[in-house]
C-alpha cells in the first residue's frame, strides 16, 4: 500500500488531468504527480474503471475517475481554503461556468487541437514524448502522425466538423476578448481565491496555451488571461483572506460572458444534444445565436446538463439567483 495520500495519474496535455492537479496544488493536498504512459499503465490498469484520466487513487486503494466528481469528494474531505463562493448568485454562476469549461471549453481546446497541420504536428509529438518516451527517434515522426491521424477522427465528440468549426473558432476569440476584460483587474474568476469555475476553465485554455493557433490567439488578445492561466499552475490566494468579490463588482463583466457563453451556446445545445440523445436521433441540428450547429448527440454532454440542474434544483433560496440567470437567458434551460 502506498504510504502517499493521494497519487494522481494524468498527463500534461489532458485538460482535466492538469485541472485536478491544479486542485490538489491549491488545496495542499499531499500527492504524487504520475503520467500516465507505458511505464506506469499496469499500475493505472488496476485502479481504473473506465480508460481515462484524471484517476485518483487514495492510500486505501480507493479510486477516483472524472474530474468534478474528484473535486466535489475531496472538497468534502478538505474544505479549507474553500473553492467555492460563499452566497449566491456567486455560488452557483461559479458551478455554470466550471461545467461550461468542461463541455464548452473542451471543444475549442480538442478543435484547434487538430484541425490544423501546425497544431497536429505540435499535440502529437508532445504526447509521443510524454506517453511514450521510450519510442526510438526513428519511430517518432511515424508514431505521432499516426496518433494526429486518430486523433483528427475523434473530433466529432465534441461537435468539431466543417459546418461548425468557424462558430467554435468565433466563440473562443469572443470568450477570450471578454475574459480579459473580465481578468484585467483581479486575480481569478471571483476574486482574489481561485473557485470551481477557475479550474474547469483553467484546464482548456492551459493547453489551448501550449498549441500553436489558439496559443498565438491567447498571447496576442488576452495578456491578462495568459498571466491568470501561468497564476493557476500553482494557484494561491491574493491579498486579504476574503473569499469572492461581491456580485456587483463582478457583473459589468462577468455576466456578459455569461450570457454569451452559456445563455447564448452552451445551454441551448446542451439541450438540443440531451432531446436528441432522448429521441434516438443519430445526428442533429440546433440554432445557435442564428447559425446552424450539427452533430451527433453524445450520452455525457446529456449526464452533465442533468448534473447542472440538480445543481440549480438543490439552490434553497433562488431569490438573488433567478433574476440573474433570467438576464443572462440561462434560467430557461436550467429551471425544468
Amino acid at each position: 500500500m502506498s504510504t502517499t495520500p493521494y497519487r494522481v495519474f494524468g498527463v500534461e496535455n489532458s485538460p482535466f488531468s492538469v485541472k485536478v492537479r491544479s486542485y490538489f496544488r491549491y488545496k495542499g493536498i499531499p500527492h504524487e504527480w504520475i503520467v500516465r504512459n507505458i511505464a506506469t499503465m499496469p499500475e493505472y490498469q488496476k485502479h481504473a474503471k473506465l480508460p481515462i484520466v484524471p484517476l485518483v487513487v487514495a492510500a486505501d486503494g480507493t479510486a477516483m475517475q472524472d474530474s468534478t466528481p474528484i473535486m466535489e469528494a475531496l472538497e468534502a474531505q478538505f474544505p479549507e481554503p474553500s473553492t467555492h463562493p460563499e452566497s449566491e448568485p456567486n455560488r452557483f454562476l461559479s458551478l455554470l461556468l466550471e461545467e461550461f469549461g468542461d463541455e464548452w471549453g473542451n471543444k475549442w481546446m480538442l478543435h484547434y487541437r487538430w484541425a490544423r497541420e501546425a497544431d497536429q504536428v505540435a499535440a502529437s509529438n508532445r504526447l509521443v514524448a510524454e506517453m511514450m518516451p521510450d519510442v526510438p527517434d526513428a519511430e517518432r515522426e511515424e508514431t505521432a502522425k499516426g496518433i494526429a491521424e486518430r486523433m483528427v477522427g475523434r473530433v466529432w465528440f465534441v461537435g468539431s466538423n466543417e459546418v461548425t468549426a468557424a462558430q467554435i473558432e468565433d466563440s473562443y476569440v469572443e470568450g477570450l476578448e471578454m475574459l480579459e476584460a473580465h481578468l484585467s483587474n483581479r486575480a481569478y474568476l471571483f476574486g482574489d481565491y481561485p473557485v470551481f469555475a477557475d479550474f474547469g476553465l483553467w484546464g482548456q485554455l492551459y493547453n489551448c496555451l501550449v498549441d500553436p493557433t489558439p496559443g498565438g490567439l491567447l498571447r496576442e488578445k488576452a495578456p491578462s488571461v495568459v498571466a491568470w492561466i501561468e497564476r493557476m499552475l500553482e494557484p494561491k490566494g491574493e491579498g486579504p483572506p476574503v473569499m469572492t468579490e461581491s456580485f456587483e463588482t463582478l457583473a459589468p463583466t462577468l455576466l456578459p460572458y455569461v450570457k454569451r457563453m452559456c445563455g447564448d451556446l452552451f445551454l441551448p445545445w446542451s439541450e438540443a444534444n440531451a432531446r436528441a440523445l432522448a429521441a434516438g436521433d443519430e445526428n442533429y441540428d440546433v440554432e445557435l445565436d442564428g447559425r446552424t450547429w450539427t452533430q451527433k448527440p453524445v450520452k455525457y454532454q446529456a449526464k452533465s446538463l442533468g448534473v447542472i440542474r440538480e445543481k440549480y434544483a438543490a439552490v434553497v433560496d433562488k431569490t438573488a439567483l433567478d433574476p440573474v440567470l433570467e438576464e443572462t437567458g440561462c434560467l430557461r434551460w436550467l429551471a425544468t
